[in-house]
């Protein structure tokens, strides 16, 4: 298959952001999200007018999906191929891999699953109050990836072995000079229910949860037709969340937690939904001349 302007080099790595991932539904993170779905597991090139077709069903415009590919091909997903007057697009190898990682952080994705050791991670960085951009930057990057901040310039998090990703994030902002880390169990003095509430806002993701929960429960999917746009919105929601939700280990979360009910729905409807899917998007295949 011919690369195109489009093509991506073999070597390359497409362009993701975290950003990007929890943004609000796009053309863009919904095309994203039918490629993992069933571009991916189908392994065979799709023509444009598909695309067009599905994220139609979606009130996505021709405009805004046709310019949703090119962006998505710019980045290094999708290689292009011209047949006569119409084009075809194909995972590139880097592409499938990042899909494929995708994937699995998404399936493999459960809140309140986790084990513990009952050790913290603990950072402390210093950022002057006038450097306020900077402030805002540290901020952002360290909740995306997954800490909490009970106290100004204090960061924890129950995944120890995200002092990886937290050192990556203060080389980036040129921040190492200015931060320690510790790795410790709670003491006798104070709550840790407490310093968990100061740091994360589990009631803001709760409801998120629970929002989850109204939208997936008691869908009619008795169609291929119907059974591809749910489950297309339930794997494009639930994309969200492992952005969302710290993951906190079960014993730190509310009694109750909805997040373990949102991951069984997702479970169950994703396994209910795939083949009924997967038929309507070869349905939809087939209906291109």
């Amino acid at each position: 298959m011919g690369s195109g302007a489009t093509g991506a080099g073999r070597g390359a790595r497409p362009t993701v952001t975290r950003r990007r991932e929890v943004s609000d539904a796009s053309a863009r993170s919904l095309l994203t999200t039918v490629l993992g779905e069933f571009v991916l597991p189908q392994g065979e090139p799709v023509w444009t007018q598909t695309i067009v077709d599905v994220l139609g069903r979606f009130d996505i415009e021709e405009k805004s999906a046709r310019q949703a590919l090119a962006r998505v091909a710019a980045e290094g997903w999708l290689s292009s191929e011209r047949v006569g007057r119409r084009v075809r697009w194909a995972l590139t190898p880097p592409g499938r891999r990042l899909l494929v990682e995708g994937a699995e952080r998404i399936y493999g994705f459960g809140s309140g699953n986790q084990q513990w050791d009952g050790r913290w991670l603990v950072v402390m960085v210093s950022v002057p109050e006038t450097k306020r951009e900077l402030r805002h930057r540290l901020r952002t990057r360290l909740s995306w990836a997954g800490f909490g901040s009970p106290e100004p310039g204090v960061w924890v998090s129950p995944h120890v072995g995200a002092e990886v990703e937290a050192k990556s994030i203060l080389e980036d902002l040129a921040l190492t000079s200015e931060v320690m880390s510790f790795i410790a169990t709670y003491g006798a003095l104070g709550d840790v229910q407490r310093m968990v509430a100061a740091a994360w806002d589990l009631q803001e993701v709760a409801d998120r949860y629970e929002g989850f929960i109204d939208q997936f429960s008691g869908l009619d999917t008795r169609t291929p037709e119907a059974a591809l746009r749910a489950q297309t919105r339930l794997v494009h929601e639930w994309r969200r969340f492992p952005f969302l939700d710290p993951q906190l280990p079960g014993e730190l979360l509310p009694s109750k937690w909805s997040g373990s009910r949102a991951t069984q729905l997702f479970n169950d409807n994703h396994s209910a939904w795939k083949e009924p899917a997967q038929q309507g998007w070869r349905e939809l295949l087939a209906q291109q001349p």
